[in-house]
């Protein structure tokens, strides 16, 4: 069983900043790549960023030069840092990361969490 559990969420003014945190626990042999995905109301869930193992990192064009993800694999823990919000980042914020359970079982899968609130008011 893995679980992950967002923090950091909330309101904040056009301009400001928000970190959210994901802890992943539970029976983890290895994590792959980890990421934050975002679906606002009405719209389809979308890749924010995504992190490798290895630290390379890749964001949706409406976030580069503003938002910042980072993985402390020692935690089994990612980060996003978001700067200059605007009211179009708006939405439910989801982790997700694909992992191994054991070192037996091959088989990578997909992990979500509950999801986090981000409302930036104008």
């Amino acid at each position: 069983q893995v679980q992950l559990v967002e923090s950091g969420g909330g309101l904040v003014q056009a301009g400001g900043s928000l970190r959210l945190s994901c802890a992943a626990s539970g029976s983890i042999f290895s994590i792959n790549a980890m990421g934050w995905y975002r679906q606002a109301p009405g719209k389809q869930r979308e890749l924010v960023a995504d992190i490798t193992k290895g630290g390379f990192t890749n964001y949706v064009d409406s976030v580069k030069g503003r938002f910042t993800i980072s993985r402390d694999n020692a935690k089994n823990t990612v980060y996003l840092q978001m700067n200059s919000l605007k009211p179009e980042d708006t939405a439910v914020y989801y982790c997700n990361i694909w992992a191994r359970v054991s070192s037996s079982d091959y088989q990578w899968r997909d992990y979500w969490g509950q999801g986090t609130q981000v409302t930036v008011s104008s």
